[in-house]
């Protein structure tokens, strides 16, 4: 595992650490493919129920190292191309993880930054925090999925305000957009995060994964065949652990215990 990125096990949830805060945590190669490749171990690591990304120092991620780009051996374009195939890889692993991801927002989220924060189910945001597209502004188009989830978290036109003026927003401003879950004092995103995480990591986790899978899903499908999928997906809850525990309480009046 590349230096870049740090793995922190807290009982059953993990931190995913970005770290190379003299570089705002922005990502070349090394560090978006040790990335990817954790969060593909998270997922299939059945005793993780909750991964939190944040970065060390004064940021989050400012997205792709645009200075490594433009010194790839191959020019900007292959650089991007090389770039962007670990970076997409781990936004599928954090949209088709069936756990809760979570973003601690500690500083800044830009560019690429600002996507993989969108990517995430949750996003807790510190009061100086900030965010910022900024693609545009450098004469290049949103990727990181950014443009998938966007305009499904703030609607077309809001998305579309975003892109074209490129204006720094606010944690107030992402509060009030619904950017992000909550807002807290600086210095303390990534605890609430960790402590978010530990009550997800209470619940039925077949419930949040078909539900999850579900919601990333539903506006690519037909209602008939959405209606299908729901069928499937409460079938299949029904028949894990789980979702017999949860019936079980159900039935006997008491709250369910998902812990294994």
């Amino acid at each position: 595992m590349t230096e870049s990125i740090r793995v922190e096990k807290d009982g059953d949830i993990t931190r995913l650490m970005l770290n190379r805060p003299t570089y705002y945590n922005a990502f070349d190669f090394d560090m978006i493919d040790g990335f990817a490749c954790a969060l593909v171990d998270l997922a299939a690591d059945k005793s993780v129920r909750g991964v939190v990304i944040s970065g060390e120092g004064k940021a989050f991620c400012a997205g792709g190292d645009l200075k490594w780009v433009s010194s790839f051996a191959g020019g900007a374009t292959a650089g991007f191309h090389r770039l962007a195939a670990s970076y997409h890889l781990a936004i599928m692993e954090i949209r088709r993880m069936n756990k809760p991801v979570i973003a601690a927002i500690n500083g800044i989220a830009a560019g690429g930054g600002f996507s993989l924060a969108l990517a995430c189910d949750f996003r807790v945001m510190e009061e100086s925090a900030g965010m910022r597209q900024a693609y545009t502004s450098n004469g290049l188009c949103i990727d990181g999925g950014g443009t998938f989830t966007l305009p499904r978290i703030v609607g077309l036109a809001r998305a579309l305000e975003i892109v074209a003026f490129d204006a720094p927003i606010s944690s107030e401003q992402a509060m009030n957009w619904g950017l992000v879950t909550s807002v807290v004092d600086d210095g303390n995103a990534l605890s609430e995060a960790v402590d978010m995480a530990h009550k997800l990591a209470k619940t039925s986790l077949s419930s949040f994964a078909w539900s999850k899978q579900l919601l990333t899903d539903s506006f690519d499908s037909t209602l008939e065949a959405h209606l299908e999928h729901e069928r499937t997906g409460i079938c299949s809850c029904a028949d894990s652990t789980e979702g017999k525990e949860g019936l079980k309480a159900f039935k006997e009046k008491r709250k369910p215990v998902y812990m294994p």
